[in-house]
């Protein structure tokens, strides 16, 4: 079973916005479309350049380095030059604390 640990207070990831935050020594980034929080590797798969600099556009976040983009929920990669997906973690929410499952 996964443990999970707080990243964030909710009010502090911006609606149909991105916060980069260091849990454990990973870097992840939390995503919050529509009231869903989401949790990505905060690191493009193509050139290790932080996904939480990028810009979110519907359910894809964009690395703002080379333009690659990745799926939210899935972590895979939509357009080049990325070729492999970004993990994806599980997320839950518990009194308005964001907790994160890394492994």
């Amino acid at each position: 079973m996964s443990e999970f640990v707080p990243a964030s207070r909710l009010e502090d990831i911006p609606e149909n916005g991105m916060k980069g935050v260091m849990i454990g020594g990973t870097a992840v980034v939390l995503i919050n479309r529509e009231g869903t929080i989401y949790a990505l590797e905060d690191c493009c798969s193509h050139e290790e350049f932080p996904l939480s600099s990028g810009d979110l556009v519907g359910s894809e976040v964009t690395c703002a380095l080379h333009g690659a983009r990745f799926d939210i929920e899935t972590g895979a990669p939509r357009a080049l030059p990325a070729v492999m997906p970004v993990r994806t973690f599980e997320v839950q929410i518990d009194d308005g604390e964001v907790r994160v499952a890394l492994d």
